[in-house]
């Protein structure tokens, strides 16, 4: 079928080539070579073609996904991907952006035992773990705690007479509760608990526990394990439950790289407590990219649709306008796409530094980790917040046929919706930010100056004012220069961080205990971080722009990087104006130039989302296809509908018949 007359429009009337910019966006024409290399493997192969998923049941959907994983791990084999990269390309196009049960075998499992296992434990667990023998998963989630992790109860008491860990669910709050891959598929876990040895409890270790018999699958005495039933998405995806009762396991089943358990019970502490923060650091850098990812499936499916959807009347008497040009809908999306751009490039910058500060890691440096963690707790939090929402938006951005599963968005809202809360619950994950800021902050009042991403509090004013009084930055902000913009954000930023650090420090005065004023300063605390993450943002979408060298794609992207900045701004008036960054004027300018481009941006906004080079069998929209031939597609869709097996429905004959013969 022909390309819909509308989307060959719109991309004949682009200002750049949109390959150039995918090539960008994948770190080098190479990279783009090589990720369509690997799509084409998956796509043309039979084994992985099925049915729409929407159709099936729960248990379905989980058996075909266990089936494709299977195949999967095979296929790599036989292909020879070994590049973590590449396997996380194969993957995602295999599983079409979606969750599946050997996530945590292959994300948590293998890497934990890579970075915590002993030489000995490698040999013994790595090899029957790589050729699946071993299925695992990584248990630290219970039903009473999450992400503070000091509250776990699952305890491993260490029997010096056996030489064993006793590993013990004391309460139904204990429970192992939502690991990925628990439920039916693993038949081993990591279980982080809580140790005990020679009476004394050691705080959180790591172990490695049998669950299932090997070969018959069936549960361990002492172990009880399934699945913890339906969620809001995630159906291909057995999230667990695991209770154990007194279960016995070897000395050598702790994981003993950095900390050990000697056979009489002697407990040998780590060098440092940070050196596991290192798989937490890697699952939050990678949310950040899955935020980009997301949102740019969600801005694609709503902007091409937008383009072949015609509805209503701009002007009485001439045809209907498409959607994508009123303002309104310019306004909805627009932003978004400059969103999704910016997270793109954070998402980036977050993977690079966190592999050149690994090697600093091994080298035993742990300088910048502080700075590290709170970064990527920070942006994880509020990149995964505003593409969740970003989302949502996209699909009531295509009206009615956007609540249909046809159109792809529900599925992407609930497959990554749950990304807010797993790997730190987002405001925690704030918290976090905000101590460093606050630690910053107040090696800056006395005198030590700071480094890295947050050396902008070295510029503010000296600390001779009072609490309640902070100082007006001095910027002048010129509003189409993105360089002045993070000039801005900066000024922001170091406000919201000054603002919350001295109302922390009023509690603090009036005598209150630490962990109160905290909890009572904590909502400027949460606008503090947000404002650090906001700037950083607009900073990187920034310092991107002068990598570019064709003209074409600079300017387009510096036009969305302004759109990004001033629609910030726009949304977030009251900081700007409260600290005197900008005047009311200024703000008027603001509003008036984000209108501006909107227009400027609107002929470009399908070869945008085009250069996200998302193939329609991952975008799994029947209306964000490539073709833009929605309504054909979406009734051939429809009659695939399980309800359709049948012309008639046995409850007609079972219960509405009766009725009518009674009635």
């Amino acid at each position: 079928m022909a390309v819909n007359t509308d989307l060959r429009r719109e991309r004949a009337a682009a200002t750049f080539q949109p390959e150039l910019l995918t090539h960008i966006l994948d770190g080098g024409a190479e990279r783009t070579r090589r990720r369509k290399e690997i799509e084409a493997l998956v796509f043309n192969d039979p084994d992985f073609q099925h049915e729409d998923l929407n159709f099936l049941s729960r248990s379905q959907r989980y058996e075909q996904a266990i089936r494709k994983s299977s195949l999967m791990v095979m296929k790599l084999r036989e292909y020879g991907i070994a590049d973590p990269e590449e396997i996380y390309w194969f993957k995602s196009f295999v599983h079409r952006g979606r969750p599946e049960p050997l996530d945590l075998h292959l994300g948590m499992f293998l890497p934990t035992l890579l970075t915590q296992a002993t030489p000995e434990q490698q040999d013994r667990f790595f090899m029957p773990a790589w050729n699946l023998e071993i299925i695992g998963t990584y248990a630290q989630t219970e039903m009473g705690h999450g992400t503070h992790l000091r509250g776990l109860e699952t305890t491993a008491t260490y029997d010096p007479a056996t030489q064993e860990f006793i590993l013990n669910s004391p309460t139904v709050t204990s429970i192992k509760w939502w690991p990925g891959g628990l439920g039916k598929t693993s038949n081993h876990a990591i279980v982080l608990a809580q140790l005990y040895t020679q009476g004394e409890c050691k705080g959180l270790h790591a172990f490695i526990v049998p669950i299932r018999q090997l070969g018959t699958h069936e549960p361990l005495p002492g172990i009880t394990v399934g699945d913890i039933g339906p969620k809001f998405g995630y159906d291909e995806m057995d999230n667990g439950y695991l209770k154990m009762d007194n279960f016995r396991i070897p000395r050598e089943n702790m994981l003993m790289k950095h900390a050990q358990v000697e056979p009489d019970g002697t407990y040998v502490k780590p060098l440092s407590d940070k050196l596991t923060y290192g798989t937490m650091v890697f699952i939050r850098s990678l949310i950040v990219g899955d935020s980009a990812r997301s949102l740019s499936r969600a801005c694609t499916i709503a902007i091409r649709y937008s383009a072949v959807r015609h509805q209503s009347e701009l002007k009485p008497g001439e045809p209907e306008p498409q959607i994508l040009d009123y303002q309104t809908q310019q306004y909805k999306l627009f932003p978004l796409l400059a969103t999704a751009y910016a997270f793109q490039f954070v998402g980036a910058y977050i993977k690079n530094t966190y592999h050149r500060i690994s090697g600093d890691i091994s080298d035993g440096d742990l300088s910048e980790l502080p700075e590290l963690h709170a970064l990527t707790a920070g942006l994880k939090a509020f990149t995964s917040w505003t593409a969740n929402a970003g989302i949502e938006e996209c699909r009531m951005a295509c009206g009615g046929h956007g609540y249909s599963r046809c159109s792809g968005i529900p599925d992407i809202y609930v497959t990554f919706t749950p990304s807010c809360t797993y790997e730190g619950e987002n405001t925690v994950m704030m918290l976090q930010t905000a101590r460093f800021l606050v630690k910053s902050y107040t090696q800056v009042s006395s005198g030590q100056r700071v480094t890295g991403i947050v050396s902008y509090l070295n510029e503010l004013p000296g600390q001779r004012i009072q609490p309640q009084h902070v100082a007006a930055p001095s910027v002048t902000v010129r509003i189409s220069d993105p360089a002045s913009l993070v000039e801005a954000y900066k000024a922001r930023a170091a406000w919201l961080v000054e603002t919350a650090a001295k109302n922390l420090q009023a509690e603090l005065n009036h005598r209150k205990s630490k962990e109160d004023a905290w909890n009572r300063t904590s909502v400027d605390l949460v606008r503090a971080s947000e404002a650090h993450c906001h700037y950083v943002v607009v900073k990187l979408f920034t310092a991107k722009l002068s990598e570019i060298t064709d003209a074409a794609v600079r300017a387009v992207l510096t036009e969305l990087c302004l759109l990004y900045a001033l629609y910030g701004i726009s949304k977030n008036t009251g900081d700007f104006l409260q600290a005197g960054i900008l005047t009311d004027a200024q703000i008027t300018q603001v509003n008036q130039r984000v209108k501006e481009l909107l227009a400027i941006i609107r002929p470009n906004a399908v070869a945008l989302v085009d250069a996200f080079d998302f193939h329609d069998m991952h975008l799994g929209s029947v209306l964000g296809r490539y073709d833009g031939n929605v309504y054909e597609n979406m009734f051939e869709w429809a009659k695939k509908s399980p309800l359709n097996k049948t012309e008639v429905h046995e409850s007609f004959h079972k219960h509405l018949k009766p009725l009518q013969a009674k009635l």
